[in-house]
């Protein structure tokens, strides 16, 4: 009897795979077409040879990366050099998506923990309040941003208005407008993960924290913090890897003098100059750079939660 009790969950687990793989084919089938084979494709194309009126020529070769990664001169004919000009580029990309991701932060928990703090009929309203953006397409509100803080723009008529400033600011083509632009366009992927985590925190826990005399920055820190955590985690991932990879905000408002890692694969398959090999040689390297955090992030996370 023991020996059938045994293989009777093996039979059920069969029987359920036998149901379920079915209803999971659609699934695999959108996953392999709109996300395995692209990428595939972009690392086969990553290893090829640029082709002189734009595409690929089916030869294998590893220009794209020497170039990301040396300078050999105009001519390919001098001792290569450490490249310098596409390491910056990766640096002002995660530099950007650290500083945005942290205003999103900094914004985020305070309206994500206000919302959940609200009563139960009227949390609804305030979520849809954050999602109406999201109702435009981003190229509209990126452009109407820059509508915004233009030098005539209303922005800086008002500011002049009320006599705050002499002239208009400077903001368009700066640093500043494509923190703004970043931080306008992925303060929701903040607010609604942290939220979701805040509705399920056990507001007990903080008024017994308070009977046992613990600050409410010890009760932040010590209590409030660790148990939304998971929140907080999902919306800084949500808002640093498309930051990251973002093109529209740095082309739009930030100029030449601000490019970054979107808008360097953007003009690599631009016309028939572009260089394709190389545009999918640097989102290889950005997938494999975020891919390691990832992981190492996920490792350390397991770690904690073994110890």
């Amino acid at each position: 009897m023991a020996g059938i009790a045994d293989q009777t969950p093996a039979t059920g687990d069969d029987s359920y795979r036998r149901i379920v793989a079915p209803l999971l084919l659609p699934t695999w089938a959108v996953i392999g077409i709109f996300l395995v084979l692209p990428v595939g494709l972009m690392a086969v194309y990553s290893f090829l040879t640029k082709e002189f009126r734009g595409g690929v020529d089916w030869q294998f070769s590893l220009a794209a990366y020497d170039q990301f990664f040396l300078n050999r001169g105009l001519f390919g004919d001098e001792p290569p050099v450490l490249e310098w000009t596409y390491i910056t580029i990766f640096w002002r990309s995660i530099w950007q998506a650290v500083v945005a991701t942290l205003l999103c932060l900094a914004i985020g928990f305070p309206t994500a923990w206000f919302i959940a703090t609200r009563p139960a009929h009227s949390r609804g309203v305030w979520l849809f309040l954050i999602t109406i953006p999201y109702w435009v397409n981003l190229l509209i509100r990126t452009v109407s941003l820059k509508f915004l803080i233009r030098d005539n723009g209303p922005l800086n008529e008002a500011l002049l208005g009320i006599g705050l400033i002499d002239g208009p600011l400077p903001l368009v083509n700066t640093n500043l407008a494509v923190q703004l632009g970043l931080f306008y366009s992925y303060l929701p992927f903040m607010v609604l993960p942290i939220y979701a985590a805040v509705e399920r925190y056990n507001f007990a826990l903080s008024e017994a924290a308070a009977d046992l005399y613990a600050s409410r920055w010890v009760t932040l820190r010590e209590i409030v913090l660790p148990i939304v955590k998971p929140g907080i985690v999902a919306g800084c991932l949500l808002v640093f890897i498309p930051s990251l990879g973002a093109f529209l905000a740095p082309d739009l408002l930030g100029g030449a003098k601000n490019f970054m890692i979107g808008s360097l694969i953007d003009e690599q398959f631009k016309g028939s100059l572009g260089n394709w090999p190389f545009g999918a040689a640097v989102s290889m390297i950005l997938m494999t750079l975020v891919m390691i955090a990832l992981l190492l992030y996920a490792r350390s996370a397991a770690k904690g939660g073994a110890a």
